[in-house]
């Protein structure tokens, strides 16, 4: 009968094993771990697991991250740091587990629709700051007679 204390050496010497194999840092993760190195909220690992973007093994009710989820998370960072929504990321990154390359994944229109989707955004957002810099210099100028007043006064 295994103890709780065979079990936790068993897998410290498991562990071990892994590190010395080449593969320091490849242990499993928790969610807190995970959430640290990957600068998100624990909510966030849950909705990606819900999204079927990580499948971390259950253990109780602890979740553990293995390193084939590290690269799937890291692949998930970057097809959002390159504009795609979730749903996209899942239909390019389906089962991949072999590398975190993201990039070799798009095919020539994706990346061109991607540039075009993204340029919008640009235009959209300089349209912005346009009319708030026109605003906010419009109502600076508005204030500028009353406090001149208000000094003199």
């Amino acid at each position: 009968m295994a103890t709780l204390g065979n079990f936790a050496a068993s897998r410290l010497e498991a562990e071990t094993r892994s590190d010395s194999a080449g593969n320091i840092g490849k242990r499993e993760m928790t969610i807190g771990e995970m959430a640290i190195e990957f600068n998100v909220s624990l909510r966030t690992l849950r909705f990606y697991e819900d999204r079927k973007l990580l499948r971390p093994r259950r253990e109780g009710n602890s979740r553990l991250y293995s390193a084939t989820d590290r690269l799937r998370m890291q692949m998930i960072m970057k097809g959002k740091q390159l504009g795609f929504t979730l749903t996209e990321i899942h239909d390019l990154i389906g089962n991949y587990e072999s590398s975190d390359d993201f990039e070799g994944k798009l095919k020539p229109q994706q990346i061109v629709a991607q540039i075009d989707h993204l340029e919008r955004q640009r235009a959209e957002i300089d349209g912005a700051i346009a009319r708030l810099r026109a605003t906010h210099e419009r109502l600076a100028a508005a204030i500028a007679p009353r406090e001149a007043l208000a000094a003199t006064a």
